[in-house]
């Protein structure tokens, strides 16, 4: 079983910048993509942003152009880098890898934007 450890959650002004990270608990020897969801309360879990295996990445409408994923393969670690944040942006973030056809969640980090 792997575990994804999340941090970097927090409180930030709107207009500010945050950078969410992620890594497994032991190396896995093969992910397929590594990415990040959100969710409010009473609305389902979102894509927010994946990256491939082959480096492609894929972002929500609603953070194109401020948010960007990266990845250290090395160290099979992901991050979300959040800029221009907006009050909307406000949610927990589950990072969330794919591995061998599986799904393996992050216990999710809470992000808050202030107006």
């Amino acid at each position: 079983q792997v575990q994804l450890v999340e941090s970097g959650g927090g409180w930030v002004q709107a207009g500010g910048s945050h950078r969410l990270s992620c890594a497994p608990s032991r190396t896995a020897f093969r992910i397929d993509a590594m990415g990040w969801y959100r969710q409010i309360p009473g609305k389902e879990r979102e894509l927010v942003a994946v990256i491939q295996i082959d480096g492609f990445t894929n972002y929500a409408d609603s953070v194109k152009g401020r948010f960007t994923v990266s990845r250290n393969k090395a160290r099979n670690t992901v991050y979300l880098q959040m800029n221009s944040l907006k009050p909307e942006d406000t949610a927990v973030y589950f990072c969330n890898f794919k591995i061998l056809n599986r799904d393996f969640w992050g216990q999710g980090t809470q992000v808050t934007v202030s107006s």
